[in-house]
């Protein structure tokens, strides 16, 4: 490998390196900078032409005396070395460990950028995950190769959510758990300490494989660390043939990061000044995910997105929602009731749920179970905020019913302990519970064999 090595950057500002007159430089390629202290900084050619090429250092440009910096061109991408040895380690975006142990040691390296599944090879989505949260698995049911997002925003539980997916999570019918890449981006030193600890006491670490980005560390880092992670998930999923499931928290600091570099460079902004290429750039990390015919492993992502000010139509969450399967929506109003997992049930839906529940997945009467919840949820809804009006005193009988159901559904249904891990069958029969509240002839999403089975008319005011 043929490397160059130059001198006298140009210029330098917000976490960009620009030099001229530099030739045959690749985009992508890797970069090493070192300052006037003698200290190694990290880059990424990320626009190169004949008169100008830009790199993105990874630990920022502060403090760089540009007359006497040198910056080495490797000629190659970034890359990962990749062994069985990854699970149970932490390490930073660019998968340098970080966890006091020593670097991973192997003949295998792989770019990180990777590429998207090829649609061709690509295996449809099917087979029920059991997270043992009812309503994720009641209702916005995930299923292996799926990417289900969680929309949340800011104070919202989704950092506790997330840790319990992880630590739940299991196909049913096998006794081997799904190997975890973990990808924290922006987050606090509490925040990271808290899913370590959760990890290490529950005893999952070691099938676990960490990439931590702090608050604190350089905001750039948060562009390689999404990709550095999906190339262990495919060498997990794809080499040794593992079920993965992926957690990618918060794509909001990433994609905010991705601003920052897009401003610095001149790109033309779009909404709320992100680049245009924000929904193509989002698309090349989702799309790693899924399954590959002909393989047993399989990718399965949750990433979390947390809403700015609570909108939905935010640009983050909006693209997030075009490239995914569905979503599962925080609700803060239900957060202030101390209500755990706040899940705003309305909005939340997996569009490939069908495809993983029934008779062969989880009980046959699941997806009419489910239909049915939300059409006596939303009907309580409308109860509620008629009764907000005129007071619940003056509702009909079978409208009280449907208040009460609202409550049970709430405090039963939705929640559920941190540490509370339901099968699917407690799931459905608590389900058949709060649906007991409701004569049988409003339910008219369930069939005559699931009432005569499961609905136990409860008429009691």
């Amino acid at each position: 490998m043929k490397e160059k090595e130059y001198r006298y950057a140009s210029a330098a500002h917000n976490g960009l390196l620009f030099l001229r007159g530099v030739p045959g430089v690749a985009f992508g390629d890797r970069v090493n900078i070192r300052d006037q202290r003698g200290q190694k900084r990290n880059g990424q050619v990320i626009l190169s032409s004949d008169e100008l090429v830009m790199v993105q250092i990874l630990e920022g440009t502060d403090d760089l005396s540009l007359n006497d910096t040198w910056v080495r061109f490797l000629e190659a991408p970034f890359e990962m070395p990749l062994s069985p040895d990854i699970l149970g380690r932490v390490f930073n975006g660019i998968g340098e460990p970080r966890d006091d142990r020593p670097p991973i040691v192997s003949r295998l390296r792989r770019n990180v950028n990777g590429q998207p599944i090829n649609p061709i090879a690509r295996a449809y989505p099917r087979e029920f995950i059991q997270t043992g949260i009812s309503a994720i698995d009641g209702l916005n049911s995930l299923v292996r190769g799926q990417k289900l997002p969680i929309f949340s925003g800011s104070g919202l539980p989704h950092n506790k959510l997330a840790a319990q997916i992880v630590r739940q999570s299991r196909l049913l019918g096998e006794e081997s758990r799904f190997v975890v890449v973990f990808a924290a981006m922006g987050v606090s030193y509490a925040d990271a300490r808290f899913f370590r600890e959760d990890f290490e006491s529950n005893g999952v670490l070691g099938n676990v494989v960490m990439f931590t980005n702090l608050a604190d560390d350089p905001p750039i880092e948060r562009l390689i660390l999404p990709r550095t992670a999906m190339t262990a998930a495919e060498y997990l999923a794809f080499d040794l043939d593992l079920h993965v499931l992926v957690v990618l928290t918060d794509m909001t600091y990433y994609a905010e990061a991705l601003r920052e570099v897009a401003t610095a460079k001149g790109d033309v902004p779009t909404r709320k000044g992100y680049p245009g290429y924000l929904y193509s750039d989002l698309a090349e990390i989702y799309e790693r995910a899924g399954r590959v015919r002909e393989r047993h492993g399989s990718i399965t992502m949750v990433p979390v997105v947390s809403m700015p000010s609570d909108d939905i139509t935010h640009p983050i969450p909006d693209l997030t929602g075009y490239i995914t399967e569905g979503q599962i929506v925080l609700s803060r109003e239900l957060n202030n009731q101390d209500l755990y997992p706040p899940v705003n049930v309305p909005p939340s839906l997996s569009r490939l749920m069908k495809d993983g529940i029934g008779k062969d997945d989880t009980r046959e009467d699941h997806p009419r179970v489910a239909n049915q919840l939300y059409a006596a949820y939303a009907r309580a809804l409308e109860v509620r905020n008629l009764a907000s009006i005129i007071g619940p005193d003056e509702l009909p009988d079978l409208d009280r019913k449907y208040l009460q159901f609202a409550d049970g559904f709430e405090q039963r249904f939705l929640a559920q302990g941190m540490d509370e891990d339901r099968s699917i069958i407690q799931t459905l029969n608590i389900a058949w519970e709060l649906l007991s509240l409701l004569p049988g002839e409003v339910l008219s999403r369930v069939s005559e064999a699931d009432l005569a089975r499961y609905h136990h008319w409860n008429s009691s005011p």
